[in-house]
């Protein structure tokens, strides 16, 4: 008998399992299919890194200076500006977006015509920052025929304070005391007549200094000689200029202009007014029934109140605080009133996209935990305080921390709003890298350093974003 010995099972050559391969050789041509996007990352996002981190420590001349440029970016004020700036968009922006997200994204929920109002609230992230920048510059407009902010304003400030029919441009130098021709002018800006008068009297009053288009928009006609009448003061107020006679002064011409629409006052002997009028097209006037007694004809402040012209929203001028604090310290301390102009201009772009995050968020919200609340007696605050709001932390965050993120490399708004006049007073780390770096001056290691800084800034929010969506999506 034959006994055949199995080889030991240390000597077996061991067979490779079926669909088990080098990781190296099963990966290959996805290496492979991989490496020309790597390399372009490489190339277009790491290289850059680098360089710019290496540029940051030289100076224009190409010398290395260490962190001199960094010192620079900390030292110098019209530098700590871009700082300040981004400061007031990461405070205020980030807070007002989340906020008008969720109102709009709650409402949308409640309305019935949701789709509607969808479109209206998202339709200003379709349009490119820039159109959107140029919109809102028309908005702010100093001009109230032309920006929208103004003449809201205008309205309500006519409302309460009503211009004259001949509003003096104090900006240009112009005074009441200017306009009177033949008069007086008192302590309190009105006009009053040279000569006192009695009932029977008439009065002359010529002014000067009036536009002849404030008249023929007030529908002027040449003035006459007025009547003199028992009991009664009259008399006329025109434009004391006549194209033909010049340097001739207080005497009527076919050529000049009455003043209508004029507020008059009749002033007794104390100074109190005891009667008022007003003009005609012609600028004739009349008091009736006026007892016996000395008096002055008054042409009244109210006249030449100007109204409301327009405030500059997109000019230099900043919110300063009050104090003792030094001069540097105020200014970096102020909030420049173009920074609110162009938050109100980028909270119209974004928050869309932030409604419909959070949109999103409720739509995956358990609706048994909402109705649960309800049950228990919970009214709809209550219920949204402390249900919706706690289930919608994450999302908010989210929504949050992106907003950080895109106003720290605030750039294309504040380029395309601010004027020449308030470019440095709306200044952000994002512009003064291309101000430093293309413009003005060649000045690339001033430029590489915030560009660092910039990158700095940024990235721990991003890693932080990227933890809370993956976090959310398992």
């Amino acid at each position: 008998m034959t006994l055949v010995h199995a080889p030991s099972p240390a000597t077996t050559p061991a067979r490779p399992r079926p669909g088990r391969s080098r990781p190296l050789r099963r990966h290959a041509w996805s290496l492979l299919f991989l490496a020309p996007a790597a390399v372009w990352l490489a190339v277009v996002v790491i290289y850059p890194v680098f360089a710019t981190i290496r540029y940051s420590l030289f100076n224009d001349s190409g010398s290395f200076v260490g962190l001199s440029n960094y010192k620079n970016l900390f030292t110098t004020n019209s530098l700590l500006i871009p700082f300040r700036n981004n400061v007031i968009w990461v405070v205020i922006f980030p807070f007002f977006v989340t906020v008008f997200g969720l109102v709009f994204a709650v409402l949308s929920e409640r309305i019935r015509w949701a789709t509607a109002f969808k479109a209206i609230i998202v339709m200003p992230i379709v349009f490119s920052t820039t159109a959107s920048a140029l919109v809102w510059t028309n908005i702010f407009d100093l001009d109230p025929h032309v920006g929208a902010v103004n003449a809201a304003v205008q309205a309500v400030s006519d409302w309460f304070n009503p211009p004259g029919a001949y509003p003096v441009d104090t900006a240009a130098g112009q005074t009441v005391a200017a306009l009177a021709s033949a008069g007086d002018r008192s302590a309190n800006g009105a006009i009053l007549s040279t000569a006192t008068v009695h009932p029977g009297d008439t009065v002359r009053l010529g002014l000067i200094g009036i536009s002849p288009l404030t008249l023929q928009r007030l529908g002027a006609k040449p003035p006459r000689q007025p009547t003199a009448a028992p009991g009664s003061i009259t008399g006329v107020v025109w434009r004391d200029f006549s194209p033909a006679h010049p340097t001739d002064r207080s005497t009527l011409y076919p050529d000049e202009q009455g003043l209508p629409m004029l507020h008059l006052a009749l002033l007794g002997a104390g100074g109190s007014s005891v009667a008022s009028t007003t003009t005609d097209t012609r600028g004739l006037f009349r008091f009736s029934g006026v007892p016996p007694g000395t008096y002055r004809v008054q042409v009244v402040p109210s006249n030449f109140q100007a109204g409301f012209t327009g405030t500059f929203w997109l000019g230099p001028q900043s919110l300063t605080p009050t104090g003792s604090a030094s001069q540097t310290a105020q200014a970096l301390l102020s909030v420049p009133l173009i920074d609110v102009g162009m938050i109100i201009a980028y909270l119209w772009i974004w928050s869309g996209f932030s409604m419909v995050l959070i949109g999103a968020g409720l739509s995956a919200l358990d609706r048994q935990v909402l109705e649960a609340a309800r049950v228990d007696g919970a009214t709809e605050w209550q219920t949204f305080r402390r249900v919706t709001m706690p289930l919608l932390a994450p999302v908010l965050t989210v929504v949050f921390v992106t907003a950080v993120i895109n106003v720290l490399k605030i750039f294309d708004i504040v380029v395309n709003m601010a004027p020449g006049a308030s470019q440095q007073q709306a200044n952000t780390l994002a512009l003064q890298i291309y101000n430093s770096g293309f413009s003005g001056g060649i000045h690339t290691g001033l430029a590489s350093a915030i560009a660092v800084i910039l990158f700095v800034l940024v990235v721990p929010a991003m890693v932080w974003n990227l933890k809370k969506l993956r976090a959310s999506n398992t």
